[in-house]
């Protein structure tokens, strides 16, 4: 099967679904695909917490405040420019979304004043984020979303759609390869623009708040296809996950928004405050950025001190029953079911894979370094830097997808409708016969080997002996060429390995090199930042393999 369109999106997330908005209502035809079901896989329908936007309702902001916090947090290593675009015009994508009906929390609403509510989050110096209610914000974004899709003419989309190549000519993007999940067909899509909104790599972690769809996929795809990716070494990890006790039918990061409104106490093993040891006190507020959260439960775990299960407790047994109830009432009741009474016990947790600041290098029209490729959303690297400020996520996947959508369209007004046909490109990869690796199993010992040499916390002996193993998995992962019909979870299973062990090198590879600690990237042989290294790292691929080169931040001086 060929299909052609004027804008092609791979992945149909919140950057996603906001590009096709506004590529349609700027007059071009969009293809929306996603492996999975359209606006409900990706990171923004998981998203329960917060939204940073300098919106200035309830206190007085400017974006460039949110755009100081935002550098502050980076390390020095953002991007300026992506992360002005990302802070001056966030503001016009929350009160868009607002008109749409997304439902933002309201105060002062008896004395007609119906601002915004916002809250403060760690590494913000006043009250930004702005939210829907503390566990269903993203839920609330990615449906608005959706039913704007649904309303917008010129908008077609496909799921069960599995992107396995992009396609070029003389040197351009125009289009991709795919495989229909369920009937193992081949489709090639022709396209003016194609958009990466796949989302980041955190499934690469046994330990991860992610959907399985988080693999890795877009930065594998642009790797192939000749783009640059920049920043692979610095993967955030959510300092308090949810560990124990057992817990069925809620996020594993939903401590958060408990944390925002009502502070809680991190303990260690022996029910003691410990924060005060690795900096910073919190005092029972939240207060410590994801990074310094997380360094000190690791440490506190290391040295004995850790909770029965491997991390620290969350303890919210200091406030009153009320006041617990009047603000998370219904998810009070939700915990009860799973035998969580939050005034009797405290709840186990620890740090968990959860977003990546690097990935595609784009300038800020969303456009890669390979001609007629943009990339998206948490696809994107440069505007986070070394670290990601809390509540940023879903402000980058809205400002991000409406820039590449007026990119995109603005592409086909100038170059017109014509179309690859289809021919001349190979229609994809699929697994059958002679090859023997179990990728299931080996998609689980990858995560293993992540999860405990390129974690958190990394030493230099653990990152060559991770990058010993992953290139040994990718020479057992032979490539062998048929025909598969109908759906094949193994053909699925070694795509995704395919993709994840070429990803994982590529983080594994960039962390070795790196010999400092810079945000989430914290070497234990190397501990503390060192100037030479405020470089970016760039990689792409050259006959099969990783190219790396450092490279000046943008706007800033490179040292001699």
């Amino acid at each position: 099967m060929h299909l052609t369109t004027d804008v092609l999106i791979i992945g149909a997330g919140g950057a996603g679904m906001y590009a096709a908005i506004e590529a349609a209502r700027r007059g071009a035809q969009v293809l929306l695909v996603d492996r999975s079901l359209i606006g409900r896989s990706g990171a923004t329908v998981m998203a329960q917490m917060t939204v940073a936007v300098a919106v200035g309702e309830e206190v007085p902001d400017h974006w460039e405040h949110h755009l100081a916090d935002t550098l502050a947090a980076g390390r020095g290593l953002c991007d300026p420019a992506l992360a002005r675009l990302l802070c001056e015009e966030g503001p016009e994508c929350i009160r868009e979304m607002d008109a749409w009906g997304v439902g933002w929390a309201r105060s002062d609403a008896a004395s007609g004043r119906n601002h915004m509510r916002q809250v403060m989050a760690p590494g913000h110096d006043r009250p930004r984020c702005v939210y829907v209610d503390f566990l269903n914000t993203g839920p609330a974004v990615s449906r608005t979303l959706r039913t704007q899709v649904i309303r917008t003419p010129g908008i077609r989309r496909v799921g069960d759609l599995m992107v396995t190549d992009l396609a070029l000519r003389d040197g351009e993007c125009v289009g991709a390869s795919a495989v229909h999940n369920a009937t193992g067909e081949h489709v090639t899509i022709g396209a003016a623009t194609t958009v990466i909104a796949t989302g980041g790599l955190t499934r690469l972690y046994r330990r991860n708040s992610a959907s399985v769809n988080m693999g890795g996929d877009g930065y594998a795809l642009a790797l192939r296809a000749g783009a640059e990716l920049i920043d692979m070494e610095f993967v955030q990890f959510f300092p308090i996950g949810h560990l124990a006790p057992r817990m069925v039918g809620m996020d594993p990061i939903m401590w958060d928004p408990f944390r925002y409104k009502l502070g809680g106490r991190l303990l260690n093993g022996a029910m003691e405050e410990f924060t005060e040891q690795y900096g910073s006190a919190e005092q029972g507020k939240y207060v410590l950025t994801r990074d310094l959260a997380t360094y000190a439960i690791t440490k506190e775990v290391e040295a004995g001190r850790g909770s029965p299960h491997g991390g620290a407790y969350l303890s919210f047994q200091h406030l009153p029953v009320a006041e617990l109830r009047k603000a998370f009432g219904p998810v009070v009741d939700r915990l009860a079911k799973n035998g969580i009474d939050l005034t009797k016990q405290a709840v186990e947790v620890a740090p968990i894979a959860h977003y990546h600041m690097g990935g595609v290098r784009t300038d800020t029209t969303m456009q890669t370094t390979l001609p007629g490729l943009l990339a998206i959303g948490e696809a994107v690297g440069g505007a986070n830097g070394a670290n990601r400020l809390s509540g940023n996520a879903i402000t980058e996947a809205l400002v991000f997808g409406r820039a590449a959508g007026r990119t995109a369209a603005g592409r086909l007004h100038a170059s017109g409708r014509t179309r690859w046909d289809g021919t001349g490109v190979d229609p994809g990869t699929t697994v059958r016969g002679a090859n023997t690796t179990n990728p299931a199993e080996l998609l689980v010992h990858l995560q293993d080997v992540m999860q405990d040499d390129v974690g958190p916390f990394r030493t230099g002996a653990g990152l060559e002996r991770a990058l010993r193993s992953i290139r040994s998995m990718r020479s057992e992962l032979h490539v062998e060429r048929g025909d598969a019909p109908g759906h094949d979870a193994a053909r699925l299973d070694w795509l995704d390995a395919h993709n994840m062990l070429l990803v994982a090198e590529a983080v594994t590879r960039a962390a070795i090199l790196r010999t400092e600690s810079r945000g989430a990237h914290q070497r234990e042989d190397h501990p503390g930042m060192e100037d030479p290294w405020r470089l970016n790292q760039a990689i792409t691929l050259s006959g099969g393999e990783l190219q790396i080169s450092q490279k000046a931040v943008p706007g800033i001086e490179a040292k001699p």
